[in-house]
């Protein structure tokens, strides 16, 4: 949320914004989220979780961190309408703040909708999510992030080397880093792993 002061009339103007945090596995996304929802409450204000319904590791309708920390969570799949969701919700309690969680999983016009949360709505709306897939493309919902979001942010994790880690590869159930199949495969420490471009290129673009 950007604060402006107007001199013509010396008030303060509050723009909300679109705000896009992403990074590779394991650099925080969901605790820093879970933080941003815990100020907000802390401050009296309505905070509203939104996260992928494709990915239920840690149970159904909630964002959970690494760390052991959690938050109930409305659910969309990549065909819902989150600007009605939302705008719905709003019209029941109003909402301070959009978090999203796994936002790489958004379609390209949930984005779009989340546009419209941001200038129609004048709610502040947090996505967290993935970049790169394990093949080094970008997610649908992380490209159009990256295009339209007011205010994009790196989460920073690192690579076994101690470099900073921007890829993400997938592990096959022996261990072994693979180079094709679907890009959507749900899954934690024990099938993907963090790696700088480096140690990424050795493994899938020389393949």
């Amino acid at each position: 949320m950007i604060v402006y002061n107007n001199v013509f009339s010396n008030q303060y103007i509050v723009l909300a914004q679109l705000y896009f945090y992403y990074s590779s596995m394991n650099a925080g996304k969901s605790t820093s989220l879970l933080q941003s929802a815990y100020n907000y409450k802390e401050q009296g204000m309505n905070p509203m979780i939104l996260s992928a319904a494709i990915d239920d590791r840690y149970g159904v309708g909630k964002v959970t961190s690494r760390i052991g920390l959690e938050a109930g969570a409305h659910l969309f799949c990549t065909d819902d309408d989150i600007l009605s969701l939302i705008s719905k919700q709003n019209t029941i309690h109003p909402i301070d703040c959009v978090l999203i969680d796994e936002s790489q999983f958004l379609s390209r016009e949930q984005v779009k909708q989340l546009c419209q949360v941001v200038d129609k709505l004048d709610i502040p709306v947090l996505c967290y999510g993935i970049r790169t897939d394990f093949s080094g493309e970008l997610f649908p919902g992380s490209q159009y992030l990256l295009a339209w979001a007011d205010n994009i942010n790196e989460l920073k994790t690192v690579c076994h080397c101690g470099r900073k880690a921007t890829m993400v590869v997938r592990l096959d159930t022996d261990g072994t880093i693979v180079s094709d199949g679907d890009q959507v495969v749900i899954g934690g420490n024990d099938q993907y792993q963090s790696m700088c471009r480096r140690h990424f290129a050795e493994h899938i673009w020389s393949q």
